[in-house]
């Protein structure tokens, strides 16, 4: 950390000296301002412990339906074979 401030003063003074101070400072609050505009549309795209708890909680919640509506389609698969099976065993 001590080395970037150190090159910052160091980029300063040497804008400064070419561009005047108006000019290096107007520089300075750009990239300032625009890194904080990234970082804080960064932090709005990044999940959240309770984002990815929710999230794990509403998956294993569609997992537990699916799973659900899979048996009952199994069981009635099963139960329509079975009476297949026996019609054709009976004639």
């Amino acid at each position: 950390m001590y080395l970037e401030a150190k090159e910052t003063a160091r980029l300063y003074q040497l804008l400064s000296d070419k561009l005047g101070n108006d000019t290096t400072e107007a520089i300075f609050k750009y990239i300032d301002n625009k890194t904080e505009r990234s970082v804080e549309a960064s932090i709005q795209t990044l999940a959240t412990k309770e984002d990815l708890a929710k999230a794990k909680y509403d998956l294993s919640k569609e997992i537990g339906n699916s799973v659900k509506w899979m048996f009952i389609f199994w069981v009635g698969q099963f139960g329509a074979t079975a009476a297949v099976i026996m019609l054709l065993l009976k004639k």
